[in-house]
């Protein structure tokens, strides 16, 4: 390991915020050392819970995310926060900076905010999220706040990664409805009509709590129905009293511990679906092979299917 990134690490081990601000752009960036660091940071992960926050644009996310981890500060709690923002056109990087949104906490010592481009991922996560959670997890944050860019029926990802889910809706624009054909209503652990000062608000939560009754009860949970008005901090309390219990009866009942082996799982997969075609670039000259059954498959020779085989009983000789 690079005598830097030792470096680095201890920093990090010590509690040095700005060394975990580098650890992260190192890993979201895919520096060389990034698996290395990832795979010394892994024994420290475990301890913090997720809470993913999601729903469609202009819900009111992050200003709601800023009271929540300012409860959990009341709490005496290490919160971290990752927003997954809209990418760039220009640069690649999170087009709004959900610090400006986040007044509470901003400045607060035990918050740390981390603002992320979702690179066009279509469920309103970025790839690196997760390996920034497990970042945070190893610099000892008792809970993490993973809200998504709010792309409305592509919002499902949270699931996995999150061990409660919020799902923040608003009266006026029919996202109750959505909510039932998208699949958020699968997913959703704790519904939120957020703005619900609005007329419309009453009609939206008789909606949801119709749609909710039909749901199948999980592991001794019905999800609630809460009303909020993020802006002036109004409900925030009891959200955080929901969420708190939530995962309070995730830990008592084991299902934690099996939703961390499933990821587990997941993870290894990942990695090792990513090395097997990064192996296959490298090793089998893939790039080539893959350009001369674009030419068969044009000329009638072949198809993408029988490409594909052919590639795949390549890559394994």
């Amino acid at each position: 390991m690079p005598v830097e990134i030792q470096g680095l690490l201890k920093r990090f081990r010590e509690g040095d915020r700005v060394a975990l601000s580098r650890i992260i752009s190192l890993v979201e960036n895919d520096h060389p050392s990034s698996p290395l660091i990832l795979d010394t940071l892994y024994p420290l992960t475990g301890k913090a819970l997720r809470v993913g926050v999601t729903g469609p644009p202009g819900a009111g996310k992050s200003t709601l995310v800023d009271h929540i981890a300012a409860q959990m500060r009341a709490d005496s709690r290490r919160v971290g926060i990752v927003a997954v923002d809209p990418t760039s056109p220009f640069s690649g990087g999170a087009l709004l900076g959900d610090r400006v949104r986040m007044s509470n906490v901003s400045l607060d010592e035990g918050v740390f905010i981390r603002s992320m481009a979702s690179r066009g991922s279509p469920g309103g996560l970025a790839w690196k999220t997760l390996e920034v959670c497990e970042v945070m997890d190893a610099f000892g944050v008792d809970r993490i706040i993973v809200e998504t860019v709010g792309v409305g029926q592509g919002e499902l990802e949270i699931a996995d990664e999150a061990h409660s889910t919020v799902v923040v809706l608003v009266p006026e624009s029919g996202d109750g409805v959505q909510a039932m054909k998208a699949g958020l209503m699968e997913i959703g652990d704790i519904f939120v009509i957020n703005k619900s000062d609005r007329e419309s608000a009453d009609v939206a939560r008789r909606m949801l709590d119709s749609a909710i009754e039909l749901k199948q009860v999980k592991n001794g949970w019905r999800p609630p129905v809460l009303s909020t008005v993020a802006l002036e901090g109004k409900g925030v309390e009891e959200l955080h009293r929901k969420i708190e219990e939530h995962l309070a009866l995730l830990l008592t009942s084991g299902n934690i511990e099996h939703r961390r082996r499933e990821c587990v799982r997941a993870k290894i997969i990942e990695i090792l679906r990513n090395r097997i075609i990064q192996f296959a670039w490298e090793h089998n000259k893939l790039g080539r092979l893959i350009d001369a059954e674009v030419v068969s498959v044009m000329a009638g020779g072949s198809t993408p299917y029988r490409s594909a085989d052919s590639l795949l009983r390549e890559i394994g000789q």
